[in-house]
């Protein structure tokens, strides 16, 4: 066996799980960009991947490995960016058990991260929401449960994670009403919640009828809901909810959809960006500035206020006509 295997295991052993007790969702990201360089690896060189050596893992297989997930695997940029990322990692790691490797190393380093176009983030408006929420069956327990799932996402905007990941126990129903979750960064923190989400959460609870530990959105088999399972659910309930609200089949809703749908709401209602940076979770301000560039409301309010006195606020172009309307849209 090779210098590499010995020195991958140590490096997520050692390094991320014990130094650095990276999280298992950081483990699993770093594990299947390895498992993608190794089987790109074996292709270009022939060797399997516990014959490979760090010297084979040069800077340019490296470079046709982020070309191939690209190109032939049609990855975005920000994910060829992440491989990137793991795999920098590992070698800063090689970098001090294998000195005599320092030169390539150093090139592996060198690769850059790519630059990329930021997009504007979806949302969803408040008609949109509701249709969502209206889309489970509530004569079913599964569909109480999906409502119940929907409301507190829309209503906390937690991640994913935090989401799949709330127990019983987390939610207290007593004023002030709160969820508490384990958020990005093993960080602890607590979210409001409104009434309408406690009269729904007091209700499934009693029907749940779980101890403090198990989940609040059990899966059929009493677990944690996974990922995709809540992805394949929000996708289900949206596919329901565009027959009643058509615009919603022209989005692509996600889990993080209904993330961002909260923070517009709390923007919308006039809460501060500080606020609305504590209520998601995000340590830096910047991070929820994306939220005011895709307001196109708050836009037009600020323009609105320039107006020149005595004449009246700027207004965005309407067509006079809907044919002509539906001309100016080819």
């Amino acid at each position: 066996m090779s210098a590499l295997a010995p020195t991958l295991e140590a490096f997520f052993m050692t390094r991320l799980a014990r130094q650095r007790q990276a999280s298992r969702r950081t483990l699993q990201t770093y594990r299947d960009a390895f498992c993608l360089l190794l089987h790109y690896a074996q292709a270009c060189t022939g060797k399997t991947p516990q014959e490979l050596d760090i010297a084979d893992l040069d800077a340019e297989l490296i470079g046709g490995f982020l070309e191939h997930l690209e190109v032939q695997r049609a990855n975005s940029v920000a994910t060829r960016n992440a491989r990137l990322t793991a795999i920098r990692s590992f070698y800063r790691f090689a970098a001090y058990r294998h000195p005599e490797h320092a030169a390539l190393i150093g090139r592996v380093l060198a690769i850059p991260i790519k630059r990329c176009e930021s997009t504007l983030i979806s949302f969803l408006n408040d008609a949109e929401i509701e249709a969502l929420l209206a889309a489970p069956d509530h004569g079913s327990r599964e569909g109480r449960r999906d409502y119940c799932l929907l409301l507190v996402a829309v209503q906390t905007g937690l991640r994913l994670s935090e989401l799949t990941g709330l127990r019983c126990g987390d939610v207290k129903l007593a004023r002030p009403a709160q969820v508490t979750c384990l958020g990005k960064g093993r960080k602890r923190r607590e979210t409001p919640l409104g009434s309408d989400a406690v009269r729904v959460l007091h209700a499934w609870l009693r029907e749940r009828d779980g101890t403090q530990q198990e989940p609040l959105f059990p899966s059929r088999l009493g677990g944690h809901l996974s990922s995709d399972a809540v992805q394949r659910l929000v996708a289900k309930h949206t596919a329901n909810a565009s027959h009643r609200c058509p615009s919603l089949a022209a989005k692509h809703v996600t889990p993080h959809t209904l993330r961002h749908s909260c923070a517009m709401q709390l923007l919308h209602h006039g809460v501060d960006v500080a606020v609305i940076a504590m209520w998601l979770g995000h340590e830096r301000l910047q991070s929820v500035q994306t939220y005011l560039h895709a307001d196109l409301t708050i836009k037009q309010q600020a323009l609105d206020r320039m107006a020149p006195n005595g004449q009246s606020p700027a207004c965005r172009y309407q067509p006079p006509d809907r044919l002509i309307a539906q001309l100016k849209a080819l």
